[in-house]
């Protein structure tokens, strides 16, 4: 297929292109450079309201995973506008482009998140439940209204709920490992707020499951069946790296470090089941968290 993909410069889409590079598909990447542009490149900017593909170009699918990265800075007033218009007018643009096209794509895989659901403590999460507050949950649940609107153009659209993306060469990981590898890893606040997470590889596989999944559209959640509470998690990471692991850093500690940060990415809790993945059989991987980081902290050792 001829695939055109968004964000693929970010440590998703890089490792997604280099899948799709490896098993024969043609990529496109929409980029925000504006020069020296390789021939598989297309300039776009979602804040200026540009992205040029031309009417008769030949698209079959469109993986899009652009967006101001959440967790590079503390949310100022402006980082959360950079945030919510990188998310919601990125995808607005995208389909406006798409929908102009004589041939538009066959379908549309968007990235979207857990904090779709907001703070939801012990509740278990399927595709069906409803939005949450907060930040970050707004920002989900508008620019999944707006990719609602690509089946208006016959589009077939599927919205992934990634957990937190777990990767050796980039994301989150890294840094939720630097304090331990130092010996002053611990558990946050509480420790009872569940966190859903998914191997990168993982991710992938089910990106390219419902690329290809003809008449499936719709929410599906990417996360593994195995989502951990904070303590869970710290104990596990203390045991594969053989360090130990501190008293709790308080919440209140936590939100004068990181102001509102604080509450939406590390206190706050989404038990997420793939509930739709489960129903047709797919298989992880890795859905279980010491393997899962034995994997990628040991090399499998």
């Amino acid at each position: 297929m001829q695939i055109l993909v968004t964000g693929a410069s970010g440590f998703v889409g890089s490792a997604l292109v280099s899948r799709f590079n490896a098993t024969g598909h043609q990529v496109l990447r929409l980029t925000r450079a504006t020069s020296q542009l390789g021939p598989d490149q297309i300039s776009w900017n979602p804040q200026a309201g540009i992205a040029p593909l031309l009417p008769d170009s030949t698209i079959d699918a469109v993986v899009h995973l652009a967006g101001e990265n959440i967790g590079s800075g503390r949310w100022s007033c402006e980082k959360k506008k950079s945030i919510r218009e990188s998310r919601v007018n990125g995808i607005r643009l995208l389909i406006q482009a798409l929908a102009r096209l004589r041939q538009p794509p066959r379908a549309l895989v968007m990235a979207s998140a857990v904090g779709y659901y907001g703070n939801r403590d012990d509740e278990i999460l399927t595709e069906t439940s409803p939005p949450g507050r907060g930040f970050l949950a707004e920002v989900c649940r508008d620019m999944e209204s707006e990719a609602d609107v690509a089946a208006q153009h016959g589009i077939r659209t599927v919205i992934l709920r990634f957990g937190v993306v777990f990767s050796a060469r980039g994301g989150a990981l890294p840094l939720m490992m630097r304090p331990f590898r130092m010996g002053l890893g611990g558990v946050l606040g509480s420790g009872r707020q569940f966190m859903s997470w998914i191997m990168l590889e993982d991710a992938l596989g089910v990106i390219e499951k419902y690329l290809n999944s003809e008449g499936v559209s719709g929410p599906v959640i990417a996360a593994s069946p195995n989502p951990v509470r904070n303590r869970e998690f710290a104990k596990t990471v203390g045991r594969t790296l053989h360090r130990p692991v501190w008293a709790p850093a308080p919440s209140f500690a936590l939100r004068l470090v990181l102001g509102e940060m604080a509450d939406e990415m590390l206190l706050s809790s989404q038990r997420a089941e793939p509930a739709v993945l489960k129903s047709i059989g797919y298989v992880f991987g890795f859905p279980e968290l010491e393997g899962a980081l034995r994997n990628l902290l040991l090399g499998g050792n």
